[in-house]
């Protein structure tokens, strides 16, 4: 069985990260989109309504699975049997950083390896961050992300 992690915060779930969801499913058997809890952010939505999401969004997909991850990436991919970490890339910006991340991972853990995937052409400029910027400023959002996070930035955001 190929089994790999597509992890991220993913507050909230972009089309873009759906698309890397898609493309990874393609080359594994299993995908488990990981959500991370890190204590040193403050996102928007709380852990619950990202897993929920995603859960959503990814139902129709056989293969892919939800589930929450605290504490080092290679250590949950192990936990997980996954030989594999699927980063998505936007940019040559995204590059500098997803490089010496898998690096590290890499030497954490020789076992794991890690893949990067370019989303469509379409979500190259889409980021979790960006979308929230414009929701918060009041601008539609409904390109960007599934319809279930747009009804979820209205009730938040008071919109």
């Amino acid at each position: 069985m190929r089994r790999a992690i597509y992890p991220g915060s993913f507050d909230p779930v972009t089309n873009g990260h759906l698309d890397v969801i898609e493309r990874a499913r393609k080359l594994f058997d299993e995908v488990i989109v990981a959500v991370a809890q890190n204590d040193q952010k403050r996102p928007l939505f709380s852990l619950e309504e990202r897993l929920d999401f995603l859960r959503e969004v990814t139902g129709g997909i056989e293969g892919v699975m939800i589930a929450p991850m605290r504490g080092l990436l290679v250590d949950f991919a192990v936990k997980q049997n996954a030989r594999a970490i699927v980063r998505g890339l936007r940019a040559v910006s995204d590059f500098e950083f997803e490089f010496q991340m898998a690096l590290m991972n890499r030497k954490l853990e020789s076992e794991v390896e890690t893949m990067f995937l370019m989303p469509k052409e379409d979500y190259t400029y889409l980021s979790s961050r960006i979308v929230k910027e414009i929701a918060r400023l009041g601008g539609d959002v409904h390109e960007f992300v599934p319809p279930c996070v747009v009804e979820s930035f209205r009730k938040k955001l008071k919109l």
